[in-house]
């Protein structure tokens, strides 16, 4: 493991005033009401699974949510319903634990992958069309990656939304999981965001505002 790893990045002039703007607006999501929670929840969920090219709507997320039959393709139901319970666990991770990073992806990726909860064995690439736009390091070099970038994550004291960024940047560069590092990478970003807004990034302590 590199010690004291800081990963490649700086921050323009620029970003200053807009990180100042971002974090005004999402203070403004501390006075949501349970049920615009639930509907931010639900429109998390189903923004996130349509980057992957999900289809369902935000109406049938909804009807998944509560119980009810929904026709669509099964991988797109398993989706759903693996997203659904993942972020109904958001309260109880620590972005800083790399156990309840395997339990999240493990969550997201049940009866998806055989392989969910675990980095992967093999060597993967990202693809735009028939081109290869970004080849992840070997597998070989994932554990160490991962322990790097989560003890920058641990001590570092950069703004939230930097934070979150650059976390979320770094990890689909590394793409830990042989599947579903989209979907995880974003519930992580959010899930750093909302604790470093609230000083418990590395607390144990659970009074964690909800509106991701």
């Amino acid at each position: 493991m590199a010690k004291n790893y800081q990963p490649p990045f700086t921050t323009a002039p620029a970003s200053v005033d807009l990180i100042s703007k971002i974090s005004e607006s999402l203070e403004c999501l501390a006075e949501l009401s349970e049920t615009q929670i639930r509907i931010q929840r639900i429109r998390s969920i189903q923004g996130s699974l349509a980057i992957e090219g999900n289809t369902l709507s935000e109406a049938q997320i909804t009807a998944i949510l509560e119980g009810k039959r929904v026709l669509a393709p099964p991988r797109e139901l398993q989706e759903a319903r693996n997203a659904i319970k993942a972020y109904e666990q958001f309260e109880y991770w620590l972005p800083t634990d790399e156990q309840h990073l395997l339990q999240a992806h493990r969550l997201l990726m049940s009866a998806l992958v055989d392989d969910a909860g675990q980095y992967r064995s093999g060597n993967v690439g990202v693809m735009n069309g028939e081109v290869v736009a970004h080849m992840a390091p070997p597998s070989s070099r994932v554990p160490v990656l991962m322990d790097d970038l989560i003890s920058w994550l641990a001590s570092t004291d950069q703004h939230p939304l930097i934070v979150s960024s650059v976390f979320h940047y770094e990890f689909e560069f590394i793409h830990p999981f042989s599947d579903g590092n989209g979907r995880l990478g974003r519930l992580w970003q959010s899930l750093i965001r909302v604790l470093c807004q609230h000083d418990k990034l590395g607390s144990s302590d659970r009074q964690v505002m909800q509106c991701y």
